[in-house]
């Protein structure tokens, strides 16, 4: 009885040993998980409010094009959370779902995804698939001159719209998007170059309502813009 009692109190102590060794790794891997360090990426998003972008139910723009004495310009309702789109452009409505495109609906969302990309690229480099993003360095940003942190940002050449484009995206030490060079099907030669300025914040999302070039006579930017 007594060998018996023993090796049960052994078991048990041997139990107790790998119990307490199984917890030790779990909190060991969750604190390594904890101290982690957020990719670039990552913290380019959180600082233009990723962590508001959940509780978004309806966002609201009209995308405008100022070239010279031509203006140009489309508005957008979207509801995230369940993909609905609407288009309203030259007086003409178009509504529909991005689950379920046919030919009208296609150039829509085309010209959907293109000014979303403008406008909330910050999310849009944790968000899209398919993209390598590079390590950070210091750079002389194109059109302001300033030193900026630059990250590239390629896309894959399957899928998406516009397969295999570059974009060069340069940031300050708050993480906020200052400029940003595209270049078509990661050319050597920058298709467009444009600051990113006159941020607002609405509802915690950081947005920059005007992107323009360094000759002057280019304005891309946002108005009527509301988050809710």
């Amino acid at each position: 009885m007594i060998r018996l009692l023993t090796i049960l109190g052994l078991f048990v102590l041997l139990l107790a040993c790998k119990t307490e060794t199984k917890e030790q790794n779990i909190q060991s891997e969750t604190s390594s998980e904890e101290k982690k360090e957020p990719t670039t990426a990552k913290k380019i998003a959180q600082a233009h409010g990723l962590e508001h972008w959940q509780n978004i139910k309806r966002i609201e723009f009209t995308f405008n094009v100022d070239r010279g004495d031509n203006h140009f310009e489309r508005s957008w309702s979207w509801k995230p959370k369940t993909d609905d789109i609407r288009l309203l452009s030259e007086g003409d409505t178009i509504q529909y779902n991005r689950a379920s495109l046919d030919s009208l609906t296609l150039n829509a969302d085309k010209a959907f995804i293109n000014d979303k990309f403008w406008l909330l690229i910050p999310f849009q480099l944790v968000w899209d698939k398919g993209t390598t993003i590079s390590d950070p360095t210091l750079e002389v940003a194109p059109i302001s001159k300033n030193e900026l942190h630059k990250i590239t940002l390629n896309y894959g050449n399957e899928g998406g719209y516009t397969p295999g484009d570059a974009y060069d995206i340069y940031f300050d030490d708050g993480y906020l998007i200052r400029e940003w060079v595209y270049r078509k099907g990661n050319s050597e030669d920058p298709s467009m170059t444009t600051t990113f300025e006159n941020y607002e914040d609405f509802n915690g999302i950081k947005i920059a309502k005007d992107h323009k070039m360094a000759e002057g006579n280019f304005n891309l930017y946002f108005s009527n813009i509301t988050v809710n």
